[in-house]
């Protein structure tokens, strides 16, 4: 599968279900956003089992903001649902194919518990 741009309003509804999804942010002015972006497109089509999403921050502000995208290019990743990784800075390629199998890698039982335990510390 190839990347798909997604707004604010498909958000949620993209990164919610299960397995996962990559999500690009991005904004056209930005040079190392252009320079990532075939990067990101050429791994997108190794793993077409993974949803590769890209949201561009000028037209998504809000969402933006609520995400606290500070720099960009930002990465996310989620796996069923659950932010697994958040990274500012363009990957060169290996990085990103290593990325893709840390996530597919990821005992998701252990995930749980772990941000079940965060969420009972912090009340």
């Amino acid at each position: 599968m190839a990347t798909k741009s997604i707004a604010e309003a498909e958000f949620e509804q993209t990164i919610s279900g299960e397995g996962i999804t990559l999500v690009d942010f991005w904004a056209d002015w930005c040079g190392p956003c252009k320079q990532f972006a075939p990067v990101y497109e050429r791994v997108s089509e190794q793993h077409p089992d993974v949803t590769f999403a890209k949201v561009d921050t000028e037209a998504n502000q809000m969402l933006s903001a609520q995400l606290q995208i500070t720099a960009i290019p930002t990465l996310m990743a989620f796996r069923d649902g659950i932010q697994v990784f958040s990274q500012a800075g363009a990957l060169p390629a290996k990085q990103l194919e290593q990325l893709v199998e840390q996530v597919k890698g990821l005992d998701m039982d252990e995930v749980r518990k772990q941000v079940a335990e965060n969420e009972q510390s912090q009340n």
